[in-house]
């Protein structure tokens, strides 16, 4: 793999700690608009203010404020301790397969995979690996630079983040991910419905897109060795503190819907408290093989350089399930040429999703080739595999399911194996 520039390590600690940033001024964030919904109250007339007193109008402002303010610690915490990225860049390569000592998990996407908001190996513990293969120092002098202000759009990703912890990690998310998940687990089992569940360590399984890890989680949990793959420091950061620094179910509370008053049937499905997480992550077979690596999925596992065996290479992935995935790509093209390459002859690839291409319009100049389902198939059948079942799934994605309001995707389903 090629040396990593200096200009872009360092652009990566910034962005790194513009994203802590983020988090640590939720509280100010939200509180301030709430406080603009008490401002707008007393624009009213009088008569006015006096009927919405009666209906508690006030108290639920109020009773929002300490939600987020319960928000705002939870998310504290998830920064408090950065230790994923603290290891200094020089010494990434001496460090390459050196255990973390806290009991967690190991990650490396800087493109949010937000569908419906418009590495080391060890027994019952999972590493994060650096991002880009380059770790993250956060410790950065804001002194010597402007203090960075998070925008709308991050505030966004933060909230957003709070809604993938109750689809991943609680019992009220259960029906939602379950709806993507469990078709995917199935198909999985019944590729390797042969393998005895003492054998299945032997198989290797990548989860790229892994978000908060819970599928990876739930593969690793079947006996697999498994590795998620994600790039958003916003899913990297929550990953590290729910898989590495949670010692107990349902261990904190969160109230993921107070963001927005609108579409609600009532003041509770505003206020619901939802606890985290539903399983203890540390709970897997003895000598579970589970990590999640931090980067690029193109970067990575499309690398040319092959040298490492430690590291991923052309078919060395039995299985690979992407969820909610091939959208976030730019070329879709390489993403399918990539997964086709690392994947066993007679591997399986299991996909689940819509196609959100979330390059599309942007305004970044980023290339974005936008291909409809049934162009993706025959591109599929083209690169090298056949595609052994189809069909659609209905699903949400981090959906509130007592609010008014509520996108279903047809989602795409499709197992494919790679050709002899």
């Amino acid at each position: 793999m090629a040396p990593v520039e200096p200009d872009d390590v360092e652009e990566e600690r910034r962005h790194f700690q513009d994203v802590i940033t983020a988090f640590k001024h939720y509280a100010a964030y939200t509180l301030a608009g709430n406080h603009r919904r008490r401002q707008d109250l007393f624009t009213l007339p009088l008569e006015d203010r006096a009927l919405l007193d009666q209906l508690g109008y006030k108290q639920k402002l109020f009773d929002a404020d300490q939600a987020i303010l319960a928000n705002a610690d939870f998310l504290n915490q998830i920064v408090a301790n950065q230790d994923i990225f603290e290891k200094d860049a020089d010494l990434v390569d001496d460090q390459k397969g050196h255990e973390d000592p806290h009991p967690g998990l190991s990650e490396s996407h800087a493109h949010d995979h937000s569908h419906g908001e418009a590495s080391h190996r060890h027994s019952h513990s999972h590493s994060h690996a650096p991002l880009h293969r380059h770790a993250l120092n956060p410790i950065i002098q804001q002194e010597k630079r402007n203090q960075y202000k998070p925008s709308d759009y991050d505030m966004d990703k933060v909230r957003s983040t709070l809604k993938q912890f109750v689809r991943d990690w609680s019992v009220e998310g259960r029906d939602e991910r379950e709806a993507s998940y469990k078709p995917m687990k199935e198909a999985l089992l019944g590729h390797f419905s042969d393998i005895p569940f003492e054998e299945r360590h032997n198989f290797r399984v990548l989860v790229p897109g892994a978000g908060l890890g819970r599928l990876a989680y739930d593969v690793a949990k079947l006996g697999f060795s498994c590795q998620g793959n994600e790039f958003s420091h916003y899913m990297l950061l929550a990953s590290f503190f729910i898989l590495n620094r949670t010692n107990d179910i349902d261990q904190h509370t969160i109230y993921p819907y107070v963001h927005s008053f609108s579409n609600l049937p009532n003041r509770s499905a505003m206020l619901q408290a939802v606890t985290i997480p539903d399983v203890l992550p540390s709970d897997l077979p003895t000598g579970s093989d589970f990590s999640l690596v931090a980067g690029d999925f193109e970067e990575i596992y499309g690398a040319e350089d092959e040298s490492d065996p430690k590291e991923p290479s052309a078919g060395q992935w039995d299985a690979i399930l992407t969820c909610f995935f091939i959208d976030t790509a730019k070329n879709i093209v390489n993403y399918l040429r990539i997964i086709h390459k690392i994947l066993t002859p007679g591997g399986i690839w299991i996909n689940l999703g819509p196609l959100l291409w979330h390059f599309e319009n942007n305004t970044s100049n980023d290339p974005s080739i936008e291909l409809d389902l049934e162009e993706i198939k025959e591109l599929v059948r083209q690169i090298g595999f056949e595609i052994t079942s189809e069909r659609n799934v209905d699903t949400t994605y981090v959906n509130n399911p007592n609010g008014m309001l509520g996108y279903v995707y047809h989602a795409a389903f499709w197992t494919a194996t790679k050709k002899l």
